[in-house]
């Protein structure tokens, strides 16, 4: 997952990082702390968590609705998650660039040409994000710190499934709205449909035949009849939920669906990444959305 260390004098020095660097008296020797660029917001966050010092963190993301983590309110924004400046990351000339393996498609092809390392990591579900923990926490020497987070997500996870396993599952439709003014359906394979299947929904498109998004038309959204329709984004929060909004007042078949009748639209400004969407069909009429506890965003 720590990929695309492409320098072997950095490879040396991320190495040292993990394992440190032993003289004959087998005595740590101090090594340079590498800088890095979060270009997305989980990201950051997961930095935060670990208790990365705010002098590595040298870049991160900007997004009107998302507050920094104080200790790095100082760093350069260096623009939003799906499409980073590429000129002020160049500028900041980082030993390593992180950003979410969702994007490696778009993004990876434009730092190779900043000669600059980078990293994907897996935040599409929670083994994956276990895993990314674990590495991060290597990476910076912050093994005990990760090990302590993956604990409590794991004991929560334990805990709410025990509390909540016999509820009826939902069925859910969740929207990912896109910079620009349209939208995907989100399957059980993306991350947000993890969370989703997590919390004891389920998805009305399944795993998507393995794809994390897939295009459907609102037809066919309405036959498939959700009890809860969720509205999410990559970027741009405030914009993608105007824009849904707007959508949803225009086009007279999002009337049509009982979600909407039944006042169970929510929006997501963001996709928690330590926690969770809580929905659970509880002996009611009452809405059955949750929320989440919010920690943190995938973008």
């Amino acid at each position: 997952m720590l990929k695309k260390l492409k320098s072997s004098l950095l490879f040396v020095c991320l190495l040292s990082l993990i394992t440190g660097c032993v003289n004959q008296n087998q005595q740590v020797q101090n090594t340079k702390e590498i800088s890095v660029v979060a270009t997305s917001i989980a990201v950051t966050e997961i930095l935060d968590q670990l208790d990365v010092s705010k002098n590595q963190v040298i870049g991160i993301p900007q997004s009107e609705s998302y507050t920094v983590p104080k200790k790095y309110q100082k760093a350069t924004k260096v623009g939003n998650a799906m499409s980073p400046d590429m000129e002020k990351i160049s500028n900041l000339n980082p030993d390593l660039i992180l950003s979410p393996n969702s994007l490696e498609s778009d993004l990876a092809s434009k730092y190779e040409k900043l000669k600059i390392s980078s990293t994907f990591l897996n935040l599409k579900n929670l083994s994956g994000m276990y895993k990314s923990i674990e590495e991060l926490g290597k990476l910076f020497n912050k093994e005990k710190q990760a090990k302590i987070l993956i604990d409590e997500y794991v004991n929560y996870m334990i805990s709410f499934r025990e509390k909540y396993k016999n509820n009826v599952s939902p069925r859910v439709l969740i929207l990912m709205g896109l910079p620009g003014g349209s939208y995907v359906v989100a399957t059980e394979s993306s991350y947000v449909g993890d969370l989703v299947k997590l919390a004891g929904g389920t998805n009305i498109y399944g795993d998507g035949d393995g794809k994390d998004f897939v295009n459907v038309s609102v037809e066919d959204m309405l036959k498939q009849n959700p009890d809860f329709i969720l509205r999410t984004s990559h970027a741009m929060p405030e914009q993608v939920k105007e824009y849904f909004q707007q959508e949803f007042s225009n086009n007279e078949t999002w009337q049509q669906f009982a979600a909407v009748k039944n006042n169970k639209v929510f929006d997501l400004n963001y996709i928690c990444l330590f926690d969770y969407l809580f929905i659970s069909s509880q002996m009611s009429a009452k809405p059955y959305f949750i929320g989440s506890t919010g920690i943190l965003l995938l973008w």
